[in-house]
Order: structure tokens, then C-alpha cells, then sequence
């Protein structure tokens, strides 16, 4: 697992597919996102020396974010947070929902399938199921917003005392050239557009994606020039 540090207290967590954020309140952990299945053990690693994973916020149910978290939770006893939308797919009572594929994103999606593990994934004993707009205990006040598109129960989070966004896979950016772009492999890609938009209204100048490069310094502009490429239709 590759770890970098973006700013002071918070790093990004790269895996094959896909990646996850620790932030740090001093020697308290959050994780955005918790990598696929047989990740808890790696990231349990990298933040014993930092402090205490005390919660774990998933921002969608699809096994690249969601796979390490109940193994984490074991390890290590952090709560577990998602939208009350996506918390019965990741609890496993339900199936998810597969994304309306565009023709071409089907490849892309086999390739990156081909990366998470064959085993199935250890699943959350409990979720904290959140909503729009409640207020998380870390980040000096973390705010959910959400994002519905790329699944039902997607979800934000922004630190705005920090000028910080956690997108999940509403935003992405491009392996290839690194451009910032919407996200892919959707339920709905005109409800993500108007997530996106969404998102790009707020004051932020890191956003964290959960696929591709971070923007680190002036990720607001950046956010809207996007959305402005990317018109929601009426």
C-alpha cells in the first residue's frame, strides 16, 4: 500500500484499485474509504504509528471502498459510517445495484475488476447510518452532503475549517493525463452531473477523489471549470 502525504494530518492510502484517506485530529484517526477486501490488516499498519482509527466513513457500497472496512472495524474497534441508502448493500442484506455502463467504460470496468480480490470481503457487524447535512465529529466539524449518481447513497464529505473534500467516486481524475473529470460506471450519470455541480459550488482547496490524483491547492476553481464542461440536462 502507498502512502502520501498531502497536507499536515492527512494522507492518501493507494491500493490497485482504487484508494482511501486518513486524516488526523492529533492521535485520533478518520478513514475515508477503506480499500478493497484484505486491506484492513495494511492499513491498520500505517496508522498504528499515527494513532487510534476511531471511525470509518464509507462513501458508497462498491467492494473497491467498502472491502477492508469490517476487517479494519475488527482490528481495531472504529465505527462505521455510511449514507442509510447504501448501509444495507454494504451490511450485505441486499445486493447493490450494477452501474448503467456507457459502451465504453465496459472494458475499463473488467480491467479494474480483474484487481480486487476473489475471496469475499469481510462485511461491517454495525453501520452508523448518516444523512444530508449531519455534522461528523472530526475535521472540526465534518459535513456530509448527499451525492446521489454514481450509487443511490453516494456521500460527500467536506471539512470546510480545513478547505478540504472527500468526493468518493462522484469526481475522479484521468490516469491517463490526469484531468479532472465526473465520475464513471454510474446508476444515473445526469443525477451525478447535478452531484457534481453540487460539489463544485463549495469553498475548497484540497479534493480528494476516490480514483486518481488529488487536487492539492485551489480545487474549487478547478471543481468548477469542470462542472461547467459537464451541463446537467433539463
Amino acid at each position: 500500500m502507498d502512502v502520501v502525504e498531502l497536507m499536515p494530518g492527512l494522507c492518501l492510502l493507494r491500493s490497485p484499485v482504487g484508494q482511501a484517506y486518513l486524516w488526523c485530529d492529533g492521535e485520533e484517526l478518520t478513514l475515508l474509504d477503506a480499500g478493497p477486501g484484505g486491506s484492513g490488516a495494511a492499513v491498520a499498519a500505517v496508522a498504528e504509528p499515527l494513532g487510534t482509527i476511531r471511525r470509518i466513513v464509507l462513501t458508497h457500497f462498491h467492494e473497491d471502498h467498502v472491502g477492508g472496512a469490517g476487517e479494519l472495524a475488527a482490528l481495531t474497534g472504529a465505527e462505521v459510517l455510511a449514507h442509510h441508502l447504501d448501509a444495507p448493500a454494504i451490511r450485505g442484506e441486499v445486493p447493490g445495484p450494477p452501474p448503467v455502463f456507457e459502451d465504453w467504460e465496459r472494458p475499463i470496468h473488467a480491467e479494474a475488476a480483474r484487481h480486487l480480490p476473489a475471496a469475499p470481503f469481510v462485511r461491517p457487524s454495525r453501520i452508523t447510518e448518516v444523512a444530508d447535512g449531519d455534522v461528523l465529529g472530526f475535521g472540526d466539524g465534518a459535513r456530509v452532503l448527499h451525492v446521489p449518481g454514481h450509487t443511490h447513497g453516494s456521500i460527500a464529505v467536506h471539512l470546510p475549517r480545513h478547505g478540504v473534500l472527500f468526493t468518493g467516486d462522484t469526481v475522479a481524475a484521468s490516469p491517463v493525463d490526469g484531468a479532472v473529470m465526473p465520475g464513471v460506471f454510474n446508476l444515473d450519470r445526469q443525477r451525478l452531473l447535478a452531484s457534481l455541480h453540487r460539489l463544485a459550488s463549495l469553498d475548497c482547496d484540497v479534493a480528494c477523489f476516490g480514483h486518481g490524483a488529488p487536487v492539492v491547492g485551489d480545487a474549487g476553481a478547478v471543481l468548477r471549470r469542470t462542472a461547467d464542461r459537464h451541463p446537467v440536462r433539463p
